[in-house]
């Protein structure tokens, strides 16, 4: 469990107090063509309707400067699809987090894929590759976060829960990435959510058939030879 991914932490002189720095991750002054809100006030029924992307910071003690995490997650089960550390923040870095999540979607008919106006976002070779799968694009419109929510709660979960709230810092890069796909596959495989009446995004994820009209009460009391049904019946 959770607790024990952070004794190995502890163990190895990993959980130390984070140094509180920032630095900014969007910009959204630039010439590129800007997208309109497909998904204000839309009600997202079904996994793969909705990808969301939004880049937050890691600290480097170290270095004393910061690594960037490019997020792709999916809006309904909230599973990170794709993902990308890096020490810049080229829109390179985010076609590698949106490759890796279409090469993890199970659907990619009829989908929209959201963001902020970021550069990297509204770049010529992003919006290409959105394109060429037929995903429309979708952007805020105000610099509100709550236009982009989920992306930015799941950054904030990745951060404050598995980070700050734990005491991880990171040295350097390396150290950075090999711990981020630890916390990720954690996060996808193992951490349940209210939200999906405790469910790990990834299971709601392959379940998203069975769950999809009766979200909130559907999978409440299974046991386990029914949950094998269940996934048999999908598989």
């Amino acid at each position: 469990g959770r607790d024990k991914f952070f004794d190995i932490l502890r163990e190895n002189k990993l959980l130390i107090k984070k140094k509180q720095r920032r630095t900014r991750t969007t910009f959204s002054y630039h010439h590129f063509h800007k997208y309109p809100n497909l998904i204000k006030e839309m009600e997202v029924k079904r996994v793969n309707q909705v990808i969301v992307s939004d880049i937050t910071y890691l600290y480097l003690r170290g270095s004393d400067s910061f690594a960037y995490l490019f997020l792709v997650t999916d809006l309904f089960s909230r599973k990170v699809l794709g993902y990308k550390v890096s020490d810049n923040l080229r829109s390179e870095s985010a076609l590698e987090a949106l490759r890796m999540a279409l090469d993890n979607m199970s659907d990619k008919e009829d989908v929209i894929h959201h963001s902020d106006r970021g550069i990297q976002y509204c770049s010529h070779g992003y919006t290409k590759l959105l394109k060429s799968y037929g995903i429309r694009i979708s952007m805020t419109e105000q610099s509100d976060p709550l236009e982009n929510a989920v992306a930015e709660r799941i950054n904030k979960t990745l951060k404050e829960e598995f980070t700050k709230e734990k005491q991880v810092s990171f040295s350097n890069l390396r150290e950075a990435k090999i711990m981020f796909t630890q916390i990720i596959q954690f996060y996808n495989n193992e951490r349940p959510h209210r939200s999906l009446e405790m469910l790990t995004p990834s299971y709601a994820y392959k379940l998203n058939k069975v769950l999809k009209r009766k979200w909130k009460t559907y999978y409440t009391n299974y046991s386990e030879k029914e949950e094998k049904k269940i996934l048999s019946f999908i598989e």
